[in-house]
This record gives structure tokens, C-alpha cells and sequence, in this order.
């Protein structure tokens, strides 16, 4: 029987002598729930698990592009595009895509994603060139204002990521999860470059057309699990992966919340985990928010919980809305103040 472990975490510093940092953050656990395809989901000790079990759960997450994962990270979302989901349009020029950064990189962004591809319900394919045209000047004019936060490019495309690395991106985050482009992956190990490998079912064309799963907390981990053993296979050293479970990607709402709910159950992937569930439809549905830029405060509430179970990374649009959350979060539940 193949079991899949999930870690029940928690946080403040009343913690057992038992218990087991989580990947070297802000959260530990003693109890794991182990979860089956075929058999009772139980809850275990976790001095049952086996030994290579619980090292993927403890391992520390070693720094990508600098970036540490001992704390709550936030990526910002640049889009240089004319027709994304919910800020199409603004920042399709160098100055405006550079004035956007700054105003990232001071309100509290570790990182910025810049994206010249919309991937919203429906959207269609963009050529490679169009997407280098979109994303290059940016990321050259970003990095010649100074701004040294790591970048990563945002593209399913191993053009448009060779194009955007060699203008001063670090990561290569796709949407595809390798799947779109696979001289992409190929690119990255030769080059050494960091990855960011995210679940999508479907093309963003026809993602939303009625997704279906067997069980799509353990689908989506299984997708990932297969396609990180696959990137490193290709010589792109696991502490160099990250992992997106690809909320809204080809799921529907009750598809999103079960990976909401248990979405700890990625540390045991062994890298850090990326949740990028700012400004979407099921946020807007549930908060009873029809306009998606008016959608930060339910975008930091799924924010929040995401971090409550060790959530690494958190990719928003309103980055000092969640900055400041966070750090009320931060202060209130994780210090021993005694």
C-alpha cells in the first residue's frame, strides 16, 4: 500500500520535547495523518514513520537564489501583460514594470515574478517572441534601477526562460510543470537555474472545462512527486525545486479548498512549498467579492492558513497587505512572550 504522509502542524512555544521542526521553519509536529487511496486514513506518532518518511518532512530547506525559508516569504506578482486576470494592462511598459517592483521590494516582496503569458481561464497561447518582448525589457530595466531582489519569469517556454535568465532572472517558475516545453527543464539543469514546478490540469485555454480528479489532494501529489524524481533526474539538484499544488490551475472550488485544507501534506515532497491563491475566483465567490483587486483581505486569509500549516512562500498581488498580516501573525501566535 503506497501511503502519503501529512504532517498535523502546529505552532507556539509550548511545544513537546517529542517534537520535529518542519523543514526547518516556524512550525513542528509529533503526529502525522497517513492518508491512502484504498485504506482508513489514520493518525500516527510520528516515531512510527520510516526513517526516510520523516527526513522529508525535517530536512532543512536549503536557500534558493539567496532566498531563505526559515520565515514566510512573499512573491510578488508582475504581470507585463495585457489581459491578466486582475491587473492586465498596468504594467506592460519597462518604467511602469520598474515602478511596480520598487514599490514591491519596499512594502516587503523577497521575490518577484514576472510574467508576460497570461494564464487565466481562457486565455490563449502567446508566441515565444511576443512573451520576450513583454518579459525582457522588464527584468533588464528592474535590474538596471538597481533592484537586486531575486526575479523569477513566469513562462512554460524554454526560449522565453533562457531570454529572461540571461537578462538577470534566478527562477524559473512554470506553470505547466515542465510539461509544455521540455527542452525548458533541460535548460535549467544545464544552466544550474532554480525551479519552481507547479500541478496544472489542462491548458489555461481549457483548464477550467469541468476539471476532474479521483482524488485530487493525492493526484496533485503524485503529478508533483513524478515530475521532481523527473527534473532531478536531469541533474536539477532537489534543494533547487519548489513546489506549487496549482490552486485554480484546473480545479474547481471544492477541488481548491481540499488542497487548502490539507495542503501540509506537499512537506513531504521534500522542498519548500509555494501557494499562489491571490485575487482568485473562489476567494471572490466565497468573500462575496466580485471585483478581484478588492480581494486582499480574503487573499491574506488563505494566506494565513497556508502559513499556519508551513507554507513557505506565499505569491500576492497585495504584497503590504500580506507583509503587514503576517507580521501580526508572527507576533501574536509564534513568540513566547513569557
Amino acid at each position: 500500500m503506497k501511503r502519503y504522509i501529512r504532517p498535523l502542524v502546529q505552532i507556539g512555544p509550548a511545544r513537546p520535547q517529542d517534537a520535529h521542526t518542519l523543514a526547518s521553519g516556524w512550525c513542528w509536529f509529533t503526529h502525522v495523518e497517513v492518508l491512502s487511496r484504498t485504506d482508513k486514513t489514520i493518525v500516527l506518532s510520528a516515531s512510527n514513520l520510516e526513517k526516510e518518511e520523516l527526513e522529508a518532512l525535517t530536512a532543512v530547506r536549503t536557500p534558493i537564489a539567496d532566498l531563505s525559508f526559515d520565515a514566510p516569504r512573499l512573491m510578488g506578482i508582475l504581470n507585463v501583460t495585457p489581459d491578466s486576470f486582475s491587473d492586465g494592462g498596468r504594467h506592460q511598459t519597462p518604467y511602469d514594470a520598474v515602478t511596480e517592483a520598487i514599490k514591491m521590494v519596499a512594502t516587503g516582496a523577497d521575490l518577484i515574478d514576472i510574467g508576460g503569458e497570461s494564464t487565466r481561464p481562457g486565455a490563449v497561447t502567446v508566441t515565444p517572441d511576443d512573451e520576450i518582448v513583454r518579459t525582457v525589457p522588464a527584468i533588464k530595466a528592474i535590474r538596471d534601477a538597481g533592484v537586486v531582489t531575486p526575479i523569477s519569469i513566469d513562462t512554460r517556454k524554454a526560449s522565453v526562460g533562457h531570454a529572461a535568465i540571461a537578462a538577470g532572472a534566478d527562477i524559473v517558475n512554470d506553470v505547466s510543470g515542465f510539461t509544455y516545453d521540455p527542452a525548458l527543464a533541460a535548460s535549467c539543469s544545464k544552466k544550474g537555474t532554480p525551479v519552481c514546478v507547479m500541478h496544472a490540469q489542462g491548458d489555461p485555454a481549457t483548464m477550467q472545462d469541468e476539471p476532474t480528479y479521483e482524488n485530487v489532494l493525492l493526484d496533485v501529489y503524485d503529478f508533483l512527486k513524478t515530475q521532481i524524481d523527473w527534473l532531478s533526474s536531469l541533474g536539477i539538484p532537489r534543494h533547487l525545486i519548489i513546489a506549487d499544488p496549482g490552486v485554480g490551475f484546473g480545479k474547481n472550488q471544492t477541488h481548491n479548498l481540499k488542497l487548502l485544507n490539507r495542503i501540509s501534506l506537499f512537506h513531504s515532497l521534500g522542498v519548500p512549498i509555494l501557494l499562489g491563491a491571490s485575487r482568485k475566483k473562489f476567494i471572490g465567490i466565497i468573500g462575496n467579492e466580485p471585483i478581484a483587486d478588492r480581494r486582499a483581505a480574503g487573499s491574506v486569509g488563505v494566506a494565513l492558513a497556508a502559513i499556519a500549516q508551513g507554507v513557505q512562500l506565499i505569491r500576492a498581488h497585495d504584497i503590504a497587505d500580506h507583509k503587514q498580516a503576517i507580521a501580526l501573525w508572527q507576533a501574536s501566535v509564534t513568540q513566547d512572550l513569557n
